[in-house]
C-alpha cells in the first residue's frame, strides 16, 4: 500500500454492514406494498411439450384469487432475457409465458392471490393440458442430425464463434508431442442465499415500478418496455438490497410475470421463488464439453493449442453467446503460445436455461487446460512447476500498453512459498521410504487407507467488457449544506463492496471519510446509466469512473473557493476535513463553499460524468490444495489451501480477501460436491438443499491469502478486479491435487464418493 494513500488499500466493511447483521436491512422478498398481492408460478412437468389448454376453473373459484395470467391472455412477444442495452442483437426465443414449454420448469401460467397460502394452492388447482414433444435432454443427442429443433428461428447447434492467433497447424506440425483430450464440467446452480423475487407495481397512471433482485436494472427495464409496448418513461426499475446473485440475476427471469399479473389487477404483486424453484427456474451454469489438443516441444514449451468447446445452454439462447464468446478470450490470456484456435459452440436442449455464473466460460475452458497440463507434465516427467515456468506470460513478454500488466508467475512463486510446495513434494516423492522417521510418521498419522496428493492451477478472467460491448457507466456527485456528499450511482452492490470500494475512491480524492458518503443506488428513474454489474466491471471500469468524477469535483470545489477566496486555483489544496486551504494560509470548508454558490450564483453543487473504458485487463491467480483421499469412503478432505491474486492494487483488502474465501467455497462446490442431476424425462433428482451437495463451511480448509500489487494501468489506483477470478483455478487446482493422490488423470470433476470410488466419466 502506497504511503501516499488514506483509505485505499485499507479493510473497510462494506457500507451496510450493520443493518445487514442486526437484520435490519430490508431485502425484495421483505418488502410489503400496500394492496400488494402474491404471485406463483405454475412450472411445466413435461420436458418438452405444447399447452393445449389450461383449465383454471377451479382455481377461479378458490376465495382470495384476483388474477391468472397466461400465454393466451398476456403478451407474446419474443425477448431474450439476457440482453444488454437497446440494440444488444441477440436471437430472441422467450415470451413471458410458453405455449411450447421446453424444459421442466418453463413458465406456464401464474396466479395473483390476497396471500402466498391462497396463491400457492390456486397453482395446484390449475391443470395443464400438455401433447408431449420429443425432448433431447444432452448435447451429443441435440447436435444429431435427426434432432427435434427446439425453435423455429434458430438451430440446436448455434453458430461458432472462432479465435485465433497465429497458423494452428503449422504449430502442431512442428511439434515433438501432441496431447489430445476431452474434459467435461457438469451443470450447477449459482446458489444464491437469497432466492430470485420481483415486486411489480402497475399503477393508475400507467406507470410500472418493478422492485427486483437484479443486477442488471437498465437492461430489464429495455425488456419489459418491449414486452408489453410501454415507453421507458413509464417503467422503472429498482434494486433493493442483493442477497448474492453470481450472475444469476442478469437477465430478467420473475420481471416478466410479475408485470403481466400487476396490469391486469392494478396492484403490486410479489413473486418470491422458492429453493426448488430458484434451481430449476432461474439460471444454471453452462455444462461443457471440451476438446483439448496441445502441442509441445521436448522441453516442455507449448508450440500450438486447439480448443473444440460444446456448452449446454439449455433451452433457450439466453446468454449462449455471451458465455461462448467471453471464453473464446480467456483462454488466450495465461501462456505465451505462439498457435492457438479456439472454436467454441453453444447446444440448446431441454434442459433449464444456463446463464452467466461466476467465472462467465472461465472455470469450464480453465478446468481443461490446467487438468491437460498436469498430465502433459505426469507424461513427458517434466515437473508441473517447471512446466508452467517455461509457458507462463510475463510483463515483458507483453506490449504493456495494450495487454496491460500480467503477473500469473508472481502469483505461483508466491504461492510456492506459503504454500511450502517443495517439503510436501518432496514428502509425497519419498512417501516410501523408511529412512525419515518423521515423514514416516505423518504418513502414519495419515490414515491406512488414505492417500495424500498436491496439485495448483492458474486462473485468468477479464476486467469489465471492453471490445465486446459498450463498456461505459454515468454517475452523479451533489454537495451536501454540511460539506457531505450523495453519490448517485447505476451499480448493483450485491453484498461484494462495490459501493463501498467506489466510496473509498471517491473519499480518497476528495479528503473525506466514507462516513461523509451517502448512496442512492441502481434506480432507472434516479441514477445515471449502467450496463450492469457482471464481468468483474465494479473496480476496474466504475472504479475508474469514480476518479474521474472525483476529479470534476474537486474541479468545481476550486473554481469556488477560488471567487470565494480571491486566490488563484493553483494556489489552492483539497486538505482532509472537508475543506480547501491555499498556499497564504486562508481556508474555507466545503460546506461554505455550498453556501457561497447559493447565495452568490444561484447555482447547486453537482457534477455528473459518463466514463468508458478504453482497455481490457486480465486478472490472474494461482492456487494449491494438499488433499487426503479415503480409498474406502471414496471421500476428500482438504488439508492445505493456499491462494494469491494479482490484483494490481488493493482497493479494499477486507473485501478481497471475503471474495477470495467466497470463491474459493463456491469453487471447491464444484470440484467435489455439486452437480445438478436429470432423469430420463428432464427432471432435476436433486432439487433440495439436502440433495444437491453444497460445500459446507465445517468442510472448508485453513485458507492462506495473499495478494501480487504491481498496478494496473488504467485501474483505479492501479486496481483490478477479483471477484471472479477467484473461483477460477480452484476446481483444477483441487482436481490436480486428487488426481496426484489416486495417480488417476481425470477428466471431469470427480464430485461425490460413489464417482470417486467408481472413478467414472461424467455425463454432459
Amino acid at each position: 500500500m502506497s504511503k501516499d494513500l488514506r483509505i485505499i488499500g485499507g479493510s473497510q466493511p462494506i457500507f451496510d454492514a450493520y443493518n445487514k447483521v442486526t437484520g435490519k436491512t430490508c431485502y425484495t422478498g421483505d418488502m410489503k406494498l400496500k394492496n400488494m398481492l402474491y404471485g406463483k408460478l405454475v412450472l411445466s412437468t413435461k420436458a418438452h411439450a405444447r399447452v393445449v389448454s389450461i383449465d383454471s376453473s377451479e382455481a377461479e373459484k378458490l376465495e382470495g384469487v384476483v388474477a391468472i395470467a397466461t400465454p393466451f391472455n398476456t403478451s407474446n412477444k419474443k425477448y431474450n432475457s439476457a440482453l444488454r442495452f437497446a440494440d444488444h442483437d441477440i436471437p430472441q426465443t422467450e415470451t413471458v409465458f410458453s405455449e411450447i414449454v421446453r424444459f421442466v420448469g418453463d413458465r406456464v401460467c401464474a396466479v395473483a392471490a390476497i396471500d402466498q397460502k391462497v396463491a400457492d394452492k390456486a397453482a395446484k388447482l390449475i391443470r395443464v393440458e400438455y401433447e408431449e414433444l420429443p425432448a433431447v435432454l444432452s448435447v451429443e443427442e441435440a447436435i444429431e442430425e435427426e434432432a427435434v429443433q427446439l425453435h423455429d428461428n434458430v438451430n440446436n447447434r448455434l453458430n461458432d464463434i472462432k479465435n485465433q492467433v497465429g497458423d494452428v497447424e503449422k504449430g502442431f506440425a512442428e511439434a515433438d508431442h501432441i496431447f489430445e483430450d476431452e474434459y467435461r464440467t457438469p451443470i450447477v446452480s449459482p446458489m444464491a442465499l437469497e432466492n430470485h423475487v420481483s415486486i411489480a407495481d402497475y399503477d393508475e397512471q400507467g406507470k410500472l415500478t418493478i422492485y427486483s433482485s437484479t443486477q442488471n436494472a437498465f437492461a430489464v427495464r429495455n425488456i419489459i418496455s418491449a414486452v408489453f409496448n410501454l415507453p421507458q418513461s413509464k417503467v422503472r426499475i429498482v434494486k433493493p438490497t442483493l442477497g448474492g446473485a453470481f450472475g444469476s440475476k442478469i437477465p430478467a427471469v420473475l420481471e416478466g410475470p410479475a408485470a403481466a399479473l400487476s396490469m391486469m389487477t392494478h396492484r403490486p404483486v410479489k413473486i418470491d421463488l422458492t429453493r426448488k424453484e430458484n434451481l430449476i427456474a432461474s439460471r444454471t451454469r453452462h455444462g461443457s464439453i471440451v476438446r483439448l489438443k496441445t502441442g509441445v516441444m521436448k522441453d516442455g514449451t507449448i508450440v500450438a493449442q486447439q480448443y473444440n468447446v460444446l456448452t449446454n445452454t439449455g433451452a433457450y439462447v439466453g446468454s449462449a453467446y455471451n458465455v461462448i464468446g467471453a471464453m473464446s478470450h480467456k483462454v488466450f490470456k495465461t501462456y505465451k503460445i505462439p498457435n492457438m484456435l479456439y472454436v467454441g459452440t453453444p447446444v440448446l436442449t431441454n434442459l433449464p436455461i444456463a446463464g452467466a455464473m461466476r467465472g462467465y466460460g472461465s472455470p469450464q475452458a480453465i478446468f481443461a487446460q490446467q487438468r491437460q497440463l498436469h498430465a502433459i507434465s505426469v507424461r513427458l516427467e517434466i515437473d508441473i512447476v517447471t512446466l508452467q515456468r517455461k509457458n507462463l506470460i510475463r510483463p515483458e513478454d507483453v506490449d504493456l500498453e495494450k495487454v496491460g500488466n500480467p503477473r500469473p508467475l508472481d502469483c505461483m512463486e508466491r504461492g510456492l512459498e506459503l504454500f511450502d510446495w517443495s517439503v510436501k513434494n518432496k514428502w509425497k516423492l519419498n512417501k516410501k521410504e523408511e529412512n525419515n522417521s518423521n515423514l514416516r510418521q505423518e504418513h502414519r498419522d495419515s490414515g491406512r487407507n488414505n492417500k495424500r496428493g498436491i496439485g495448483f492451477a492458474i486462473g485468468c478472467h477479464g476486467n469489465g467488457v471492453y471490445g465486446a460491448h459498450r463498456d461505459f457507466v454515468g454517475l452523479r456527485l451533489k454537495l451536501n449544506d454540511d460539506g457531505t456528499m450523495v453519490f448517485e450511482s447505476g451499480t448493483h452492490d450485491m453484498g461484494n463492496s462495490l459501493i463501498t470500494s467506489q466510496m473509498m475512491i471517491l473519499a480518497e480524492e476528495l479528503g473525506l471519510e466514507v462516513e461523509d458518503i451517502a448512496v442512492v443506488e441502481s434506480d432507472t428513474d434516479l441514477t445515471p446509466w449502467n450496463l450492469g454489474d457482471y464481468s468483474s466491471r465494479g473496480v476496474f471500469v466504475t472504479g475508474a469512473a469514480c476518479i474521474k468524477l472525483a476529479g470534476i469535483m474537486r474541479e468545481k470545489l476550486l473554481l469556488l473557493a477560488s471567487a470565494m477566496l480571491e486566490e488563484a486555483e493553483e494556489n489552492l489544496q483539497l486538505q482532509e476535513g472537508k475543506k480547501i486551504i491555499s498556499a497564504s494560509g486562508k481556508e474555507v470548508s466545503f460546506a461554505d463553499l455550498l453556501l457561497y454558490s447559493h447565495r452568490e450564483l444561484q447555482e447547486d453543487v453537482m457534477v455528473s460524468t459518463s466514463y468508458g473504458s478504453q482497455a481490457g485487463r486480465t486478472s490472474f491467480g494461482a492456487h494449491f490444495a494438499q488433499v487426503e483421499v479415503d480409498e474406502e469412503q471414496g471421500t476428500v478432505r482438504l488439508l492445505d489451501y493456499v491462494a494469491v491474486h494479482d490484483v494490481g492494487q488493493a482497493i479494499n483488502r477486507l473485501s478481497l480477501e471475503g471474495q477470495l474465501e467466497g470463491g474459493i467455497q463456491m469453487g471447491l462446490g464444484y470440484a467435489l460436491s455439486e452437480k445438478m442431476e436429470f432423469d430420463e424425462q428432464g427432471r432435476l433428482k436433486n432439487s433440495n438443499l439436502k440433495k444437491y451437495k453444497m460445500f459446507k463451511a465445517s468442510m472448508m480448509p485453513d485458507i492462506k491469502l495473499d495478494f501480487i500489487e504491481e498496478g494496473e494501468v488504467p485501474g483505479p489506483f492501479g486496481g483490478k478486479s477479483i471477484g471472479e477470478c477467484a473461483t477460477v483455478p480452484v476446481a483444477p487446482a483441487i482436481v490436480n491435487a486428487v488426481a496426484d493422490a489416486l495417480g488417476f488423470d481425470f477428466h471431469c470433476m470427480p464430485h461425490d464418493a460413489e464417482g470417486l470410488l467408481e472413478i467414472v466419466g461424467c455425463e454432459s
